[in-house]
Order: structure tokens, then C-alpha cells, then sequence
């Protein structure tokens, strides 16, 4: 059965079969995305992907084993920081924040934890603490990515010339609108461009990146720092309806190997 963490009492909590069960942690971010996209936006895709997760789910098995944990809503946002309204934990801050919450979980006896990373930049942290949560405790940690973005299905969703679509963009931007419409301001949108990347061809600004990248390096045409890649303005609410089922749908089978692995 799939429940909020947060809802179970103490005495439910016991009865939970920890050696079964999942929890799923998404992990946010609260920083810029431009002028259009609300500074909680990883936030609101992370609540809105749970919920997509968990109506895939349980179309096949309303008893599917997993806890959903409340959403993380500060993540390792160093790129952001010089913008407005963007909040950052340092490095070692966010680990060990993540480590006292797992080993937490691990102490009242649950053997496998799911991060669901809804911002890019809390995969490096998460990464290296999945290996030593590994070699610690013996569990089985692991990573899932929240955005199915090299998917057809969403790839087909960007409108055409808009190649540089990334933080903030399009994607991102019908997202939320798939969520809440009134949280987007598009009359206020400008595009990014990545002017430190696009005449590099050894570098590439998104995906496995080569080289570190701030969102000052992603302006406007006139060269105002805008910390958003690519043209939001094509965004619209069902393309993010699209984006959020895709790649719910496209993480159901992850979570069913959770759920058989024995460790």
C-alpha cells in the first residue's frame, strides 16, 4: 500500500514491514528559474511526480509497498546562488542532512531508500551517499531521476528551434503549469542562451557536463544573465501533463526492481 509517510502514527509505523517496503525521498530545490517559474519549482515537480508515481502504481498493484517521504525542499544549488530568492546548503551541509535522515530510516529498520532527484545538482551528493550508506549499513540505497527528458515522448513536447531547452525552460516551465497555471508568469518570460557552450563543440551545457557551469553563463541576447536554458514561452499545461506522465511511467519498472531486489 502506497501512503505518505508523514500520515502514519507511531504504532502504524511499527507495523510496517520494513524489509518490503520503500521509501521514496524527493529531493528538491528552492532557486530561479527564470522570470516566469516560481524560485519552488523543483519542489512542485518532486510533489507532483509522487503523485503521477503512485497513480501508475497502483493501476497495476494497490498494494505496492512504499512510503512517500515529504518533499526536501533545499537542495545543493551553488550555480543559483547569486540569483534573488535562491537558497543553497553547502556540500557537507546537504550530506549530512541526507545521512541523519537515512540513517534515521535505518535505524527503525528499512532496508531500501529510493532518492528521487528532482534537481540535477543534489545528484552528486546523493550519489556518493548511496555508497557509503551501502558499505555502512548493508542497505540498499538507490537513485532515480524525476524528468524523462531524453524520451521521445517529452522531447516531442519542445517546440521547434528551441534546442537548448534545460533548467527553467520549457520542460520545466509546463511542469508546473500542469500543476498550477497561476504559478507561471509567462508574459514576464525571457529566453536563455548559453553563451559560455554554444560555439564549443568539445562542451556540452547539459547531460553529462565537462566542465563546471554557474547560470550567469546562460544569458539573454542582449547578454543579461537570465539563469535559464532555452525558450520558455512555448510552455503550456498539457505538454507538462505529458512530461509528468511520461516519466512517472518510465520509473514504474525501477521501482518494481526496488521492490524485488534482495540485496
Amino acid at each position: 500500500m502506497i501512503q505518505n509517510y508523514s500520515d502514519l502514527t507511531r504504532l502504524e509505523m511499527e507495523q510496517v514491514n520494513k524489509d518490503e517496503t520503500i521509501v521514496l525521498i524527493p529531493l528538491g530545490a528552492l532557486e530561479q528559474h527564470g522570470n516566469q517559474a516560481p524560485l519552488g519549482t523543483d519542489d512542485i515537480i518532486a510533489e507532483a511526480m509522487t503523485d503521477y508515481i503512485r497513480r501508475e502504481l497502483e493501476v497495476e498493484n494497490s498494494d505496492f509497498p512504499m512510503l512517500i517521504f515529504p518533499v526536501i525542499p533545499v537542495g545543493l544549488s551553488t550555480e543559483h546562488r547569486n540569483f534573488c530568492g535562491s537558497i543553497t546548503f553547502k556540500p557537507d551541509t546537504y550530506y549530512h542532512m541526507l545521512y541523519d535522515i537515512s540513517t534515521s530510516l535505518v535505524r527503525h529498520g528499512f532496508k531500501k531508500l529510493a532518492f528521487l532527484v528532482c534537481h540535477g545538482g543534489n545528484a552528486p551528493i546523493v550519489q556518493v551517499l548511496s555508497r557509503e550508506l551501502r558499505s555502512e549499513f548493508g542497505i540498499s540505497p538507490f537513485i532515480l531521476s524525476s524528468g524523462a527528458f531524453s524520451h521521445p515522448d517529452v522531447t516531442a513536447t519542445i517546440s521547434e528551434g528551441n534546442i537548448w531547452d534545460f533548467h527553467g525552460g520549457e520542460m520545466e516551465t509546463s511542469m508546473v503549469m500542469a500543476v498550477d497555471p497561476s504559478l507561471v508568469k509567462s508574459e514576464t518570460s525571457e529566453a536563455g542562451i548559453p553563451t559560455a557552450f554554444k560555439d564549443n563543440q568539445a562542451l556540452k551545457p547539459y547531460g553529462n557536463v565537462s566542465i563546471g557551469w554557474v547560470s550567469e553563463d546562460w544569458k539573454t541576447e542582449d547578454g543579461k544573465p537570465i539563469g535559464i536554458g532555452g525558450d520558455p514561452s512555448g510552455a503550456t499545461a498539457e505538454k507538462g501533463r505529458i512530461i509528468l506522465e511520461t516519466s512517472a511511467k518510465v520509473l514504474v519498472p525501477g521501482l518494481k526492481e526496488i521492490r524485488a531486489w534482495k540485496g
